[in-house]
């Protein structure tokens, strides 16, 4: 496999040249003085070599350790802990935590490419730091100013770690049946039990302690998801002093044994009478593990392009250097047996499908995490309010379509290996094994797509997919005719889908089973739409840069995306337009 290197001039691209970053940040009082351009660069390059040259190095090693566990405690693979404590030391566990408690504070739009970083390094390393940023967004929103303080210090810094524990054996997507129990103590704490599956990172050696939140029920709770609260239950209690106490009641079962991320602890967690405090208001815990469900989701989407990013990585090295049989127009290696495989044209449509959907995965990833930005940073009520729409509607889409194309991606890495790609020793059959879980946790990606058509457009009366429309025809409107050859294919799309959805909304009032059914196609729809959106405005970023290969490289790979990828959403469309009735004319029985 390739050594991993940060793709640091595409992210530079996208954050200075299409989206102008450094003037959004600089126009937001709470980050003009946190970040400019420079600070921003210098991140990223520091991100960058820790991300290749200490944490890539494991992932193949992890992959074959794994995790262990004995006796109730779990040891990550060697070299874990050395590189854990090395990347907490500079700071990146709390890259956007809030420098009043000691993180950096930096907008999401960094710390989205310092994600991409780490998972592309190794995504099951990356986890770990990924499952603490969550809990502590949840304390910083949801928790008292007593336990912000006691508790978010040492985690931003990576002295201790977090878990998120939902899941249950019998409840999965419905948390409204979760039967964990937090019983009101006389102090104000919570005595916590019950059980949790599918923890990551839920009990490992990489920190002194791990802070757990917990959703569990209340006695006197209503039925359901509105009678859910959240609690803090550290792994080891802390004194008044901060200092460590007594080990809490709760445990790890057992871990998983998984097709991918072999080096994440996925974790049964028992939790015996464990002292708990709340976070927020009582049965009001759904909402407060939704404050980091965006974020959290975006990272998911995130690990699926980062796991592309790598396999493409590798793909590209190994086709400039395998030597196979004549291209289709004569020998171009005159000196060699055979041609490298670059030269075919199956082989370069795999590349150049890699390529595209990495880089517009990119671009979109941070233009969500921009919308993040100005949802939390700015002072203008109306543009926060329009950015939490927009959040509100690209979240499902972030996660699902970055990671079913991130599956997609590793695949046709590991295609362009050939029998070499099912080898363990050239690391490609691990990122797609990897990668796998991405389209699965953080909510399956068929809840996804169900959120974004159920929930957000039909649920909305199309409400909140008229802002990213908005965007679209405003850029559209203001693009030049220089660049017609992709807002003409843009604007096409785009009146596809609008089509589409005024199309569904209709149906679904029809019959309950349209929604369900035409789901998963539709956002994918959507996602090639957005995809071309992105493409689109780095073409524009792009254009009048003759002479120089990045520019045409970028231009190339957006005509491919048009004419090859774009035209997908036709074939899409029309299964969304064949409606459910196909789906229930077998009985359950002549499956």
């Amino acid at each position: 496999m390739a050594d991993y290197k940060a793709p640091l001039r595409d992210m530079r691209f996208v954050l200075n040249e299409v989206f102008d970053l450094p003037r959004l940040w600089q126009s937001l009082p709470a980050l003009a003085d946190v970040v400019d351009a420079e600070t921003a660069d210098a991140i990223l390059e520091e991100a960058g070599k820790i991300t290749a040259g200490t944490i890539a190095p494991l992932n193949r090693s992890g992959d074959e350790e794994g995790c262990r566990w004995q006796d109730g405690k779990v040891s990550t693979p060697t070299g874990y802990p050395e590189a854990y404590r090395l990347y907490a030391e500079g700071g990146w566990v709390g890259v956007g935590g809030d420098p009043a408690y000691g993180g950096m504070g930096m907008p999401k739009a960094i710390s989205a490419q310092v994600e991409e970083m780490m998972n592309s390094a190794s995504l099951a390393f990356g986890l770990y730091p990924m499952l603490t940023s969550g809990a502590c967004l949840s304390i910083y929103a949801h928790a008292s100013e007593a336990l912000k303080q006691k508790y978010l210090p040492n985690m931003y810094a990576g002295v201790w770690a977090g878990s998120m524990c939902l899941t249950e054996p019998h409840a999965g997507t419905d948390l409204g049946m979760i039967r964990t129990r937090a019983e009101p103590q006389a102090d104000g704490s919570y005595k916590v039990s019950g059980t949790k599956i599918f923890i990551t990172g839920g009990e490992h050696d990489l920190t002194e302690n791990i802070i757990h939140l917990v959703l569990a029920k209340l006695p006197d709770a209503p039925a359901g998801s509105r009678g859910i609260s959240l609690f803090l239950v550290p792994k080891v209690l802390v004194n008044e002093d901060g200092s460590l106490g007594e080990r809490n009641a709760l445990s790890c079962g057992s871990i998983e044994h998984k097709m991918g991320i072999q080096a994440s602890a996925t974790c049964v967690m028992n939790f015996d009478g464990a002292t708990g405090w709340m976070v927020g208001e009582p049965n009001k815990g759904l909402a407060a593990m939704f404050t980091m469900m965006n974020y959290e989701r975006l990272g998911v989407g995130i690990q699926g392009l980062a796991t592309g990013e790598r396999s493409y990585q590798s793909a590209i090295e190994y086709a400039r250097e395998r030597i196979q049989s004549r291209a289709p127009t004569g020998p171009v290696a005159q000196d060699k047996a055979a041609d490298p495989i670059i030269v075919h044209p199956d082989v370069r449509r795999m590349l150049l499908t890699m390529k595209a959907l990495n880089e517009g995965g990119r671009a979109f990833s941070t233009y969500v995490a921009m919308q993040l930005d100005i949802a939390k940073f700015s002072e203008d009520t109306e543009a926060r309010q329009r950015a939490d729409a927009l959040v509100a509607l690209l979240t499902p889409v972030a996660k699902a379509f970055l990671t079913d194309l991130g599956l997609e991606t590793t695949v046709h890495g590991q295609q362009v290996f050939g029998g070499h790609g099912f080898i363990r020793e050239w690391g490609q059959e691990q990122l797609v094994r990897d990668c796998r879980i991405t389209q699965i946790y953080e909510g399956t990606n068929g809840i996804q797509a169900l959120d974004l058509l159920g929930r957000k457009v039909v649920g909305s009366g199309g409400e909140l997919y008229r802002p990213f429309v908005e965007d679209i025809r405003a850029f559209i409107g203001s693009a030049g005719a220089e660049m017609a050859e992709f807002t003409a294919p843009l604007e096409a799309a785009l009146n596809n889908l609008d089509e589409l959805t005024g199309w569904l909304l209709e149906e679904a009032k029809r019959s309950p089973n349209e929604i369900g059914a035409a789901s998963v196609e539709y956002l994918h729809v959507f996602g090639y739409t957005a995809y071309a959106f992105m493409w689109a405005l780095m073409a524009k970023a792009a254009m009048g840069r003759d002479g120089d290969d990045f520019y045409q490289g970028k231009l190339a790979t957006a005509r491919f995306y048009f004419a090859r990828l774009l035209p997908r959403i036709h074939s899409l469309t029309a299964s969304v337009r064949a409606g459910s009735e196909s789906l229930y004319l077998l009985e359950a029985g002549q499956f």
